[in-house]
């Protein structure tokens, strides 16, 4: 039987990557986008396509029918859309941080409750959650990112207990630095949300905001979309898919560094990693 996969956060980047290398690899593809527009650009491009914004849980309820209705089954579900609050956690408020942890955390969370009632049924089906090295690995200047990530981790933990033996699998896909859209939309929420003139951190911010809006700013070990997506593609098609799959050399690296470092000495690493970003 041709394996279904429902991928949220398809408008670009790693979502979009995936979508087409798994349609490549015989995948029945239902992608989803947060705008109209992009929907009916998928849809121009041979893809199912379904509206999808997952701080909605009418849609998200509506999407993963949709799927299930036409293609009569669901194998697997990516949980890919999110974007990153950047700012010290001094200077965000609460919207901030709702908006933060409602795209990311909450809509992930629902999202997976969605698909969970039908792979309980089926008795089978996969999980694969966008969450980041910053997942793991604390850096300045990224609170709210950071902490929506590792909430994203515990989350996966807790479920990977609770679904054991039961033909239901969750894996995290923990990227670095990846050229996608997400530094300049980052850089909106960035204007939307933080006070420059008026924080202890100005001069920090100062220096993000000419790196946000580098055109030719490439962080170092820096992988393509395509690139992540063949790392998604290996989770998804693997028999039994491991807990977590870091992707560049960054995330593989921090990983090991957190286990062995001690705690001041990481510390000290976290910052070097963003010192041309301000202080």
């Amino acid at each position: 039987m041709q394996k279904t996969i429902l991928i949220t956060g398809c408008s670009s980047g790693i979502g979009y990557a995936t979508a087409h290398l798994l349609r490549q690899d015989g995948w029945r593809v239902y992608s989803s986008c947060r705008r109209q527009e992009d929907v009916a650009r998928l849809r121009a491009e041979g893809f199912h396509c379904v509206q999808l914004d997952i701080t909605d849980d009418t849609q998200i309820q509506s999407a993963i029918e949709t799927v299930v209705t036409e293609f009569g089954h669901l194998d697997a579900l990516f949980c890919n859309a999110g974007y990153g609050q950047t700012g010290a956690a001094e200077d965000l408020n609460r919207a901030a941080l709702l908006e933060q942890f409602n795209t990311n955390v909450f809509g992930t969370w629902q999202c997976i409750n969605a698909a969970m009632k039908i792979f309980r049924r089926q008795q089978h089906g996969r999980i694969l959650v966008n969450s980041s090295i910053l997942g793991y690995a604390a850096m300045p200047w990224r609170s709210a990112y950071n902490s929506s990530k590792f909430a994203l981790e515990g989350l996966c933990d807790t479920l990977r207990l609770e679904t054991h033996s039961s033909g239901i699998y969750i894996s995290l896909l923990e990227p670095g630095p990846i050229a996608t859209r997400f530094r300049p939309n980052a850089l909106v929420k960035f204007k939307e949300y933080i006070d420059v003139e008026h924080s202890a951190h100005r001069e920090a911010y100062l220096a993000q905001l000419n790196r946000l809006q580098a055109n030719n700013h490439v962080a170092p070990f820096t992988l393509t979309a395509e690139q992540c997506a063949s790392v998604c593609a290996r989770a998804l098609n693997a028999r039994k898919p491991k807990a977590r799959y870091p992707v560049t050399v960054p995330a593989h690296l921090f990983w090991y560094l957190k286990k062995f470092l001690p705690i001041s000495w990481l510390d000290q690493l976290c910052r070097l990693a963003v010192s041309k970003q301000g202080k």
